[in-house]
């Protein structure tokens, strides 16, 4: 388990890749961004997307997904209270493959509610398979502190 006093600034960590479909895209869209740019390929390339492209809300669906799978399921993770900066820098398309990272940023801060946890930033993206950022948004989250049994172990 990895609590809050397990991170430093500095660290960044690799969050594997997502594959984009378009199937999973015009589902996601279908249901939560209805915008004819997002279900219509040829209105994109009218447009000047240059076809279908992701919900930019699918896209931090997608992110999320991978932060869940490759840091926060091993860590003593308690909430998170919001983000800042979120940027959609690029568009997703199908058949794109993103990589995503999670970079802790300044040093924890302390939470007044919750004195059982500290609070991080992690600046997080999404880049393709170039390396060119598609997303990104800095995120805070409350990590819990190591209980004082296990730091006097």
């Amino acid at each position: 388990m990895r609590y809050a006093e397990d991170f430093t600034p500095g660290d960044t960590f690799d969050l594997g890749t997502v594959e984009v479909t378009a199937e999973r895209l015009l589902a996601f869209a279908a249901d939560f961004d209805p915008q004819a740019f997002h279900l219509d390929e040829a209105l994109g390339h009218e447009l000047g997307f240059g076809g279908l492209i992701a919900s930019g809300w699918h896209t931090a669906a997608m992110f999320q997904r991978l932060y869940v799978d490759g840091l926060l399921s091993g860590a003593a993770v308690a909430a998170s209270p919001g983000v800042d900066e979120l940027r959609w820098l690029s568009p997703v398309r199908p058949g794109d493959v993103l990589r995503g990272t999670a970079t802790v940023v300044g040093e924890p801060g302390l939470s007044l509610s919750r004195p059982d946890c500290s609070l991080l930033r992690h600046r997080c993206e999404l880049t393709d398979a170039a390396g060119r950022p598609v997303f990104r948004m800095t995120l805070h989250v409350l990590f819990r502190k190591r209980p004082r049994e296990e730091a006097t172990a």
